[in-house]
């Protein structure tokens, strides 16, 4: 017994014809594909398999699974924030309620690692991490290409370049070298040599090629940049501001700072202090107010520049003694 196709699906299987006739393919070849093709699984879709066997242990200290899903689950975190940044660098409509969607985006994946930094601070035992982090040398979070392009992506080179330094450059310098004053290469350096770590040396081969096309890409429509090509009635819209403040506070204050509470819980040692793994100066890196790293220095006054992430950083060292 025919039974009548409902007027709804022939109006689709039109649409159809009509999208596969333009594009030069065959309906009926893709309606046989879909007699053939398996029901779609949850574990296939999203390669559950796969992703759980990524957690590989190179030592038998249970906690150490802990370090690396964590990790992972952070780099997961960042490759959405590096998604949702695209979109706005990309954007040509130029409003702000495009530009706020993005960002808050952006300050939710941050706010949950922020507030997820427990499981690292809390969450494993001391004894056990000064132990298996020696199986790990010289490999380092510092080595984060992800958490580098958030920078690059965010806001000129000239604005990343070390505190002590960067008023030497400006916007118009050739990228190639205001890309050798970064900031964080400071804090793989041995200060009183100027040799560079191996956690360094190794970052830089595997990805200054990757950093600096990036960098050439966007050396004019950083996340910056497109806020000052705003029409200026979107520009001054008190939400997308505090927005962008937040998004700076998250980044160069908060998480930097989060880092710094786990390090004073693994690496502090009495009077002295244990080495990061990748050879780091932590102690003079992490602190914001030591590097004052700022994605929109506009959206700030002086008094706030002058006090960045201080009041932060006294709160934490007297709750870490």
């Amino acid at each position: 017994m025919n039974e009548s196709i409902k007027p709804e699906i022939a109006e689709k299987i039109k649409q159809l014809e009509k999208k596969f006739k333009n594009s030069g393919q065959d309906l009926g070849s893709y309606l046989d594909g879909l007699l053939h093709d398996r029901y779609l699984t949850y574990w296939d879709y999203i390669h559950l398999d796969t992703l759980l066997s990524l957690q590989i242990p190179r030592t038998h200290f249970p906690d150490e699974e802990i370090f690396i899903t964590y990790h992972q689950i952070t780099e997961l975190y960042f490759k959405l924030i590096i998604h949702e940044l695209k979109q706005i660098i990309d954007d040509k409509l130029q409003t702000a309620i495009f530009f706020i969607s993005k960002i808050e985006r952006v300050n939710r994946y941050f706010n949950v690692l922020i507030n997820s930094f427990d499981v690292m601070i809390k969450g494993m035992d001391k004894e056990q991490f000064l132990k298996y982090r020696m199986s790990l040398l010289p490999a380092s979070g510092f080595q984060s290409v992800q958490f580098r392009l958030i920078e690059i992506y965010s806001t000129p080179l000239v604005h990343l370049v070390s505190s002590k330094e960067r008023n030497q450059f400006s916007e118009k310098d050739e990228l190639g070298e205001v890309f050798e004053y970064l900031y964080w290469k400071s804090g793989a350096t041995d200060k009183d040599t100027g040799e560079k770590t191996l956690t360094l040396k190794q970052f830089e081969y595997r990805y200054t090629p990757r950093m600096m096309r990036i960098a050439q890409q966007v050396q004019h429509s950083t996340i910056f940049h497109k806020y000052q090509e705003l029409p200026e009635k979107e520009r001054n819209n008190t939400h997308l501001i505090e927005a962008l403040r937040t998004f700076d506070t998250n980044v160069n204050i908060n998480w930097l700072l989060m880092h710094m509470g786990a390090a004073y819980r693994y690496l502090s040692k009495g009077k002295g202090e244990v080495k990061a793994t990748g050879g780091t100066n932590w102690k003079s890196f992490l602190p914001p107010s030591f590097q004052r790293i700022m994605f929109f220095p506009n959206l700030w006054s002086e008094e706030e520049k002058e006090n960045w992430g201080q009041q932060w950083v006294t709160h934490q060292f007297n709750t870490t003694k």
